[in-house]
């Protein structure tokens, strides 16, 4: 391959390995992965699902995936720091699109996108999705409940516990987990949710490491928490960038103040090396209230380090 290149996007020929371009031009696909929806040894598919009508306070997270596939391409000309490979060196990543569904029939778009991810899961590959609020996680993690049996554990970075109690079955950012867990897609006993700062007397279970706890307690015990509930349980992965706080990731649509910084958020992630990650998303950048690009770069580093994990699984 050329080492003066470009648009490795399209003209990628090997799925491995992490090849300089300019960053500044070319087609923003996620990290200059190829473009493509041929999974034929692929390890893990990357997804956009441009879906936000279940926001409930300030929209404009379905242009979150393009605009983190724009951030990506500037660190796409070398391994993130201080991970001990390059995961894709590892495992085979390219970048399927997104996610496509009728916006013009909301009760649906949720069908839709559960039936979109299991057209890919079943062909092999892993999915790391990018939204889009909230609530695409819940049909994907349905889909992935199918494929790797449920309950799945789930594992959950957020300012709020989205487990408010919803007895019509909402199409909202703030109920799908409990859903999840009455529908028995989750089992909240294994399952944790790191950053919470947000008032919801009723857990259902889940076990809860709020965002004070985080600064008081340290990276350390955290990681150590978390290693002792999920075990070697199946894991979704779910991050959603108002875990962030305000002045580390102001694109979003409900911000919260207190929340964890990239750094601590990183470095959790970073010390669950091992855990059995099975699906992935990172959810609800919303990219018109972003200051020069950071809410999306933070959400690139988040998404490497989820890659880094499942990497990590497969070497």
């Amino acid at each position: 391959m050329d080492k003066f290149g470009n648009d490795y996007a399209l003209t990628r020929e090997s799925l491995y390995g992490t090849t300089p371009e300019p960053t500044y031009g070319g087609i923003a696909s996620f990290m200059r992965r190829r473009y493509t929806r041929d999974y034929d040894g692929v390890d893990v598919a990357v997804m956009g699902v441009p879906f936000d009508t279940a926001t409930t306070n300030r929209p404009g997270a379905r242009f979150g995936p393009r605009s983190i596939r724009a951030a990506s391409s500037i660190m796409a000309w070398e391994r993130p720091y201080g991970m001990d490979f390059d995961p894709f060196n590892k495992i085979a990543v390219v970048d399927s699109g997104d996610c496509m569904f009728d916006h013009g029939t909301p009760q649906t778009v949720p069908d839709s996108i559960e039936a979109y991810a299991r057209g890919i899961i079943e062909q092999g590959p892993a999915l790391l999705s990018l939204g889009g609020d909230h609530f695409v996680s819940y049909p994907l993690l349905k889909a992935h409940a199918v494929k790797h049996g449920k309950p799945l554990a789930l594992l959950h970075f957020d300012a709020h516990s989205d487990t408010w109690a919803d007895e019509n079955d909402r199409i909202d950012h703030g109920t799908m987990f409990y859903w999840a867990a009455k529908y028995g897609f989750v089992d909240p006993a294994a399952s944790v949710q790191i950053g919470l700062r947000t008032t919801n007397p009723d857990t259902l279970g889940f076990n809860v490491i709020d965002a004070p706890r985080v600064h008081a307690n340290g990276i350390d015990a955290v990681v150590e928490a978390v290693r002792g509930k999920l075990g070697d349980r199946p894991v979704y992965l779910t991050f959603d960038i108002d875990c962030l706080d305000p002045s580390c990731a102001p694109g979003t649509g409900t911000p919260v103040c207190g929340g964890l910084t990239t750094h601590q958020a990183m470095s959790i992630l970073r010390g669950l090396v091992g855990i059995n990650v099975v699906g992935m998303d990172v959810v609800e950048v919303a990219p018109q209230y972003d200051i020069s690009e950071i809410t999306s770069l933070a959400a690139v580093h988040i998404a490497m380090e989820m890659l880094y994990l499942y990497a990590c699984r497969k070497a």
